[in-house]
Formats: C-alpha cells, sequence, structure tokens
C-alpha cells in the first residue's frame, strides 16, 4: 500500500517500484508454494480429527460421571474422617484417663515401696520409686481425685510421704556418699553415685564425683613427683623423670576418663563428661605446675637461661661452653621435648573424648558448637597451656644457644682424613641442624619449629659460610702467579713447598664442602616439607615461607662455590690454557697437500693441548666432587674457547689449513664430551662456527649455511663477525666477501 503514495514521477523510481512489486511477488510465490505442499498432510489431519470426534462425545459423558463419583466419594471419607477424629480424641482421654489411674496406682505402691525399702536400707529400690514419684505430675494426681469425687486423703498422705521420703533419701545418699569418699571405698562410691540422677541431683552427683577424682589425681600425682626427686642420678631414666612425671599425670586423666566415661554416660547421659573433663584440668593445672616448678629448680632452669642471657649479651669472647655445658643442654632440651610432645598428646585426648560425647549428647548444632568453644577456652586459658608455653620459650632459647654452640664448635674441630674430598665440618653441622629441627617438630608445636628452622638459617649464614668464604678467598696456590693470592699466601706464612700442597688440598677440600653443603639444604628442605605434620593450608603456608629461609643459604652456598671456581679459574686454569693454545701461533695454518697430510697424522697442536688438558683435569678429577668437577671442565671450556678465537683470529688460512682446524675442533669436542658428564657442544658453538666458516670451498658458499642450523645449533657468529674470520682466508678475494649478502 505505501507504493500507492510513492513518487513515480521519474524512470528510476519506476524501476526501483517494479523491483519491488517482483520482490515480494516471488515470496508470496514461494509461501503458496509451501502450503500447497503441505495440503496432503493438512487434509489426513483433518481426516483424523473427523473419525475422533465422536469418541469425543463419549468421553465428555465418562467425564462427567466420574465427577459425580469422586464428589460423592469424597463426601463420604469427610464423614468418615470426622468419626475418625471423635474417636482419637476419645483414645485420647481414654488414654489420659488411664495414665491417671496408672499414676495413682503407682502412687500407692511407691509410697508402699518407698518406706519399705528405707526400713530395710534398700537405696536402690527406695531411689527407683522416688524416681517414680518425681516423674508423676503431682497437681495432676490431686486433680484426679477430687474429679472422682472421693476423698483424697488418701493420695494427699501418699504425697506427703514421698515428699518426705526423697528429701530424706537424698539427704542419706549425701551423707553415704561423703563417708564412701572419707573411706575411699570406690565400690561405694560409685554405688551412691549412681543414685543421684535417680533423685534428680544430676549436677551435685557430676560435682561431688568430680571432686573424688580430683583427689585421686592429686595422692596419685604427688606420689609419682615425691618419686621423681628420690631418683638418683645413676638411675637410666634420671635425665627424663620429670618428663615421665608429667606423662604419669596425663595418663591417670586419661585412664580415669577411660574408666568412667561410660558410668557417666550411661547414668547421666551424655554430653555430661565436659563437666567432669573440667574439674579433672583444674586438678591437672595444679599438679602439673607443682611438676614443672620442681623440673626448673632440680634442672637449674632460670639459673642456666640468665647464665645463657649474659653470655649472649657480653661483648667479649667468653668461651660459653666452660660455663654452659652443651652437653647438660642437650639432655635438657631432650626432656623438655618429650613434655610438649606428651601434652600435645594428652590435649588431642581430650578434644576428641570430649566432642565425640557431645556430638552424641547434644544434637542441637549451635550449642554443641558454643560447647566446644567452652572446651577450646577452657585449655588455652589452663595453667598448664600457660606453662607449656613458658617452657617452649625456654626451650627456643636452649636451643638456639645450643645449635650456635655445636655448630661453631664442629667449624672449629674440622678435620680432613687422608684421602677424603671433605672435611667433618659438613656432615657434623648438618647432623647438628637435623637433630635440632626434628627435636623441635617432635614438640608438635609449628611455631616452634619455624623458629628452629630460622636459627638454624642463621647459624648456617653466620658460622658456615664465612668459615667456608674465609678459606677460599685465600685462593689457590698455584706457582703464585697471581699478585692478590701471593700476597695472602705471605700473610698467611705459607712459603715453604710442602704448604703448598697442603693449602691447594685444604682449598679443594673446602670448595667441595661449599658444594655438598649445597646438596645437604636443599635434601634438607625437601625432608622437611614430607616430615613435619601440617593441620591447615593456613600451617602449610607458614612453614613454606619458613622453610623458604633455607632457600637463600642455598643460594649463598651457590655464591661461595662460585667463588672458589673462579678462584680455580684466575690461579689454576687461565694461566695454563693461555701458553698451551698460544702454541698455535707457531705453527703454518696455510697448507699444502703434503703438509696437510703430515699434520693430520702428527696433530702437533691439538694432540699436545689434549694431553696438557688432561693432564690438569686428572689432577682434580679424584679431588674434587662430580658437580665441582663439571663446573670446573665447563670454565675449562670456556677458557679454551676463548683462547682459541683468539689465536685464530691471528692466523692466516688456506682450504687445508681451515679443515685441519675444523678436526681439531672435532677432537677437542670429542674429548672434554668425555671428560664431563653433560655435553659441550654448546659452548664450542662459536669456535664450530668459525672452523665450518674457514673450511668453505668458496666464499659464495656461505649462503648456503647462513640463516640455517649449523649442527643443529643457531649461529652465533654475527654478520661482520662472518666477514671477518672469512677474511682470514688467504684464497677468498676481500671484493667476494663484501658482496655476500648476509
Amino acid at each position: 500500500m505505501e507504493s500507492q503514495h510513492e513518487d513515480l514521477s521519474t524512470p528510476d523510481k519506476i524501476r526501483e517500484a517494479y523491483d519491488s512489486l517482483t520482490k515480494e511477488e516471488e515470496e508470496v510465490k514461494k509461501e503458496l508454494d509451501m502450503l500447497l505442499s503441505r495440503h496432503c498432510q493438512l487434509d489426513a489431519k483433518v481426516r483424523g480429527i473427523t473419525k475422533v470426534l465422536p469418541n469425543l462425545q463419549v468421553i465428555h459423558s465418562d467425564a462427567l460421571q466420574l465427577s459425580e463419583m469422586i464428589t460423592f466419594i469424597s463426601t463420604l471419607a469427610e464423614n468418615v474422617s470426622a468419626k475418625v477424629r471423635q474417636l482419637d480424641n476419645a483414645r485420647s482421654r481414654v488414654s489420659e484417663c488411664q495414665q491417671r489411674v496408672h499414676d495413682l496406682l503407682d502412687l500407692q505402691l511407691c509410697s508402699d515401696g518407698v518406706t519399705a525399702a528405707l526400713s530395710g536400707d534398700d537405696y536402690e529400690k527406695a531411689s527407683a520409686h522416688v524416681h517414680r514419684f518425681l516423674t508423676m505430675d503431682q497437681s495432676l494426681l490431686e486433680q484426679t481425685a477430687d474429679d472422682m469425687q472421693q476423698d483424697c486423703a488418701t493420695v494427699s498422705n501418699s504425697l506427703s510421704l514421698l515428699r518426705n521420703a526423697a528429701g530424706q533419701l537424698q539427704n542419706i545418699i549425701t551423707l553415704r556418699f561423703n563417708e564412701a569418699v572419707a573411706a575411699d571405698d570406690l565400690a561405694s562410691v560409685e554405688r551412691f553415685f549412681k543414685l543421684f540422677p535417680l533423685l534428680n541431683m544430676h549436677d551435685y552427683g557430676l560435682e561431688r564425683f568430680s571432686a573424688f577424682l580430683c583427689s585421686k589425681l592429686e595422692a596419685t600425682s604427688l606420689k609419682n613427683l615425691r618419686s621423681a626427686q628420690k631418683t638418683s642420678s645413676s638411675d637410666k631414666r634420671a635425665n627424663v623423670i620429670y618428663a615421665d612425671t608429667l606423662m604419669l599425670l596425663f595418663e591417670e586423666i586419661a585412664r580415669v576418663v577411660e574408666i568412667h566415661q561410660p558410668l557417666v554416660e550411661t547414668y547421666y547421659g551424655f554430653g555430661k563428661l565436659f563437666k567432669v573433663v573440667s574439674a579433672l584440668q583444674q586438678e591437672c593445672d595444679k599438679q602439673s605446675k607443682l611438676i614443672i616448678m620442681e623440673f626448673s629448680k632440680q634442672r637449674l632452669l632460670e639459673r642456666r637461661v640468665s647464665m645463657i642471657n649474659e653470655i649472649e649479651r657480653s661483648t667479649s669472647q667468653m668461651n660459653a661452653s666452660g660455663v654452659v655445658d652443651p652437653k647438660e643442654i642437650d639432655l635438657l632440651l631432650g626432656e623438655i621435648t618429650i613434655m610438649h610432645s606428651r601434652y600435645h598428646l594428652y590435649l588431642r585426648f581430650v578434644r576428641r573424648r570430649v566432642t565425640n560425647d557431645l556430638e552424641v549428647g547434644v544434637p542441637d548444632v549451635s550449642e554443641r558448637s558454643d560447647k566446644q568453644e567452652k572446651l577450646d577456652k577452657m585449655i588455652h586459658n589452663s595453667e598448664l597451656c600457660r606453662r607449656m608455653q613458658e617452657l617452649l620459650g625456654v626451650y627456643l632459647q636452649l636451643e638456639r644457644f645450643y645449635m650456635l654452640q655445636s655448630v661453631d664448635k664442629a667449624v672449629a674441630m674440622d678435620t680432613v682424613e687422608a684421602g677424603s674430598t671433605m672435611s667433618s665440618m659438613v656432615d657434623d653441622v648438618f647432623f647438628i641442624v637435623r637433630k635440632c629441627i626434628r627435636r623441635a617438630a617432635s614438640t608438635g608445636n609449628l611455631d616452634g619449629v619455624c623458629a628452629v628452622i630460622n636459627n638454624a638459617c642463621a647459624a648456617l649464614e653466620t658460622e658456615v659460610c664465612p668459615a667456608l668464604k674465609q678459606q677460599l678467598r685465600l685462593g689457590y696456590p698455584s706457582g703464585y702467579l697471581d699478585l692478590t693470592q701471593a700476597y695472602n699466601v705471605v700473610m698467611q706464612g705459607r712459603l715453604q713447598p710442602s704448604d703448598s700442597e697442603h693449602a691447594r688440598n685444604t682449598f679443594l677440600v673446602y670448595l667441595n664442602n661449599a658444594d655438598v653443603s649445597c646438596e645437604y639444604v636443599t635434601t634438607l628442605c625437601k625432608g622437611l616439607c614430607q616430615e613435619i605434620p601440617v593441620a591447615s593450608d593456613q600451617e602449610r603456608a607458614k612453614l613454606d615461607s619458613c622453610l623458604a629461609g633455607l632457600g637463600t643459604v642455598t643460594a649463598s652456598m651457590g655464591a661461595i662455590v662460585d667463588l672458589g671456581l673462579q678462584q680455580l679459574r684466575v690461579s689454576a686454569i687461565k694461566p695454563r690454557i693461555a701458553p698451551w693454545v698460544d702454541t698455535f701461533l707457531t705453527l703454518s695454518h696455510h697448507l699444502t697437500e703434503e703438509e696437510f697430510s703430515s699434520y693430520e697424522a702428527n696433530e702437533p697442536f691439538v694432540r699436545s693441548l689434549i694431553a696438557n688438558l688432561d693432564g690438569l683435569l686428572s689432577e682434580f678429577k679424584n679431588k674434587l666432587t662430580p658437580t665441582n668437577f663439571d663446573a670446573l671442565v665447563g670454565i675449562l671450556v670456556t677458557e679454551v674457547t676463548g683462547q682459541m678465537e683468539k689465536v685464530v683470529s691471528k692466523s692466516e688460512f688456506n682450504r687445508l689449513g681451515g679443515l685441519a682446524l675444523d678436526k681439531e675442533v672435532r677432537s677437542l669436542v670429542s674429548y672434554l664430551n668425555s671428560a664431563t658428564s653433560w655435553s659441550v657442544r654448546d659452548k664450542f658453538a662459536r669456535l664450530t662456527q668459525i672452523a665450518t666458516v674457514l673450511n668453505l670451498e668458496k666464499a659464495s658458499e656461505i649462503t648456503d649455511y647462513w640463516g640455517s642450523e649449523a649442527g643443529s645449533l643457531p649461529w652465533r657468529l654475527t654478520a661482520n663477525e662472518v666477514r671477518q674470520f672469512m677474511a682470514l682466508r688467504t684464497d677468498f678475494r676481500s671484493e667476494d666477501i663484501r658482496r655476500l649478502k648476509l
């Protein structure tokens, strides 16, 4: 319709309107064709619907009939359910009436039974009658008697009698329980403890029974402490007697809980163990305080800590081992470690027992969480926890002193056995470090372990690294070619020839010490990651952060190894390599066929160089660790390739001379590859490519190699360097070299 209003005054617009109408006509035609193609399907569906129409009327009538039936059944069900509700109410009233009758009958039975039981001192039966009475609704009993329009005097008398009996029985049970406690009669104590819940005296019974258990715990602990005080120094457990005493205290608490937990759960119900454990923990605080105080007194703990503090504050170099014996400190640390490990074991036992009891007895999650929080607060705020934390602080101070003194002594007493490539210092130091860290790990306190690891890092950084560095800074005496080394040796007073060999061996031993120390630190770090248990991701992050300090020590040790290797390079490698390689300049490399054959047969340069290198390496092969020896070979290769480049750049070659150089380079690579456990091809890449350039038949052949990998190695020479080395070929014209497109 819009086309009727369009402007058709120009041919272009008429053509556009015509095209639009044509397109619209085609679309309508396509749509019409599609509808016509579905004609058969629509006819089939219409025929199917026509056949179904008669059945729809039948279904409609059946649906109406079903609706009427459901309505009838619903009405009938409503009537039946009303009668059922009436019957249920009647049944409830009958049940309530029966319960009242039973209570009245039981009231009379309890009244008669409690009197007879009290007269016969049968407290269990009397308590059972009173418990049955206490579970009744006394006001409902009196109301029942009134409802029956009977004289309620009998009920009132029974109620009064049972109330009096309940009070009397409570007094008797309390008295007899106290008498059993005074007589230390465990069987009677447990007998009357079972009766308190029947008299609704749950809290009182738990309180009195807990007090009894605490008194037994106190007596046992004091007995063990007195026995520890009388222990002679010759006893094999004398060095850990107070740790044993504390352990006996924890074991006694665990035994009491183990034995009496079923009794409490059976008669008082689940969830009540926490109250008993709280009382036992208070008594544990008292007894552990006495044990730790006696331990501190007998082991002179405060005096030793004070002396160590004085030693650490002192600016003079006083002999600490003469004041405080590290061996005694070692024994003391072992005893403190046992105390802490038993303490953490005890805490795990208490938490597990109380938590399991709460999970069964306290179904409410929030209430259980509150009690669990109270348990944690009780443990953390206990006197025992505070004392153990103080003891841990003392332990860390003693452990630091012991470690530093022992490491310092190991460094001072360093010795080298004949034929050994290392001194005693390395094994001694790392034995001490591992021992201290593992001892700290046995305490079960991650913060303490991290502190000891930090102390170990400090000891290695301040004691071991300076000792290694000081010795390696003296240098490797090899003919005193280096003025600094010569000065150091003179200052050390080592001018005798016999001392030179000793100084060289000492240098190599300390270089090996530094290398093995790196390996030991790495191994120690990996071992600690696996050995030290962590309870959460947060603790794992804390431990990893602490172990990162060992990585710093490894870096320091590596720097010391590099220092020693550079000393070897300056004194033992570089001065020897230069003269050996310089013989290359004395030989002509502009060879005829006859000279090339003779050169190839005799190999005057490379055979002599390999013999000299082999002699040099043989001096160190059995004196260095495999890692240090490989590093030395790497330095040697670098020095050889560097010197070879220099002498090659000062020589002139023809085609045969370049071929001879290529074979010499290959011989060097083959020999040095066999001398080390890693490939040296990469270090020989430049020299190999120089030999390739000098071995070309024509200058233009370089384009076949350039841009591709030479011998599976990328080109290390620049285009200018290639031209410079090609210029050494006397048979290449400079114009050809300049025209090369590289």
